[in-house]
C-alpha cells in the first residue's frame, strides 16, 4: 500500500451554478465538484494559491488524493478534468471523481535501487544511470504499491534493468506496452574516454594505411 497518500484540503461549496462559481473566484478560490461513487455530486471549492502551486508541481492529474472537507467522510480521489482561463492559462474549475477499492487508475510509482554494493559493474567504477525514478502503472485503488524495487546485485558494466527485470505486484501493469529500459550501468567517465581515444587512434591508423 502506498505510504503516503497527499492530501487534498476543500471547503464546501453554497450553491451551484455560474453565479456562485464566479462569487467563489472573487473570493480567491477555484470551484470544484466531486462526483462519482454512490453519493450525491459535493461542489467544493480550493483556495486559488494552493491549488496553482499543487499544480506546478506537476503531475496533479496522475496523483491520489485524500480529499479532507469539514463535515463529511474522507475519501480518495483523482482530478478528471482541471479547466483553465483560455488567456491566462490559470485554474478556473477541477473535477474530482471518487474512487472505489477496486477503482483502476494510472499512478507513477517511485523506484528503489537495491544492493549498489554488491554490483560489480559499481565496484570497477562504473555508474549507475538511472532513466525512470518513476514508473506509471496502472493500479487498483486499494492496493497501491508504496514504490517499486530493482536489486542490482550481480550487474556488470553495460547491464541495463527493463521493466521486464522488475516483478510488479499482482493486478499492476505498466501503462507502455514495450519492454522500456529503467536504469543502466555506464562504463566510468576515464574508462569512456580511454575507448574514444583508441577507437581514434585505430581510425587515423587506418586512414594512414590506405593513404
Amino acid at each position: 500500500m502506498a505510504g503516503e497518500i497527499p492530501d487534498l484540503v476543500a471547503l464546501e461549496r453554497t450553491g451551484t451554478g455560474k453565479g456562485a462559481a464566479r462569487q467563489a473566484r472573487r473570493a480567491g478560490m477555484v470551484p470544484g465538484i466531486v462526483f462519482g461513487g454512490e453519493s450525491d455530486p459535493l461542489p467544493i471549492q480550493i483556495p486559488f494559491n494552493k491549488l496553482l502551486t499543487q499544480l506546478r508541481a506537476g503531475r496533479f492529474k496522475s496523483t491520489l488524493f485524500n480529499l479532507k472537507v469539514e463535515g463529511h467522510d474522507d475519501v480518495r480521489v483523482i482530478c478528471r478534468d482541471v479547466q483553465r482561463d483560455v488567456v491566462k492559462d490559470l485554474p478556473t474549475h477541477l473535477d474530482l471523481m471518487r474512487l472505489h477499492r477496486n477503482s483502476k487508475i494510472n499512478l507513477f510509482i517511485p523506484v528503489e535501487f537495491l544492493n549498489e554494493e554488491e554490483a560489480p559493474g559499481i565496484k570497477k567504477g562504473g555508474v549507475l544511470t538511472v532513466v525512470r525514478p518513476e514508473v506509471e502503472l496502472m493500479v487498483t485503488a486499494g492496493d497501491i504499491p508504496e514504490k517499486l524495487t530493482v536489486d542490482l546485485t550481480g550487474l556488470n558494466v553495460g547491464d541495463t534493468v527493463t521493466i521486464s527485470a522488475i516483478e510488479l505486484p499482482a493486478g499492476t501493469k505498466a501503462t507502455i506496452d514495450r519492454d522500456f529500459v529503467i536504469a543502466n550501468i555506464s562504463a566510468p567517465s576515464g574508462l569512456r574516454s580511454s575507448e574514444n581515444e583508441a577507437d581514434d587512434e585505430g581510425a587515423e591508423g587506418e586512414v594512414a594505411a590506405e593513404e
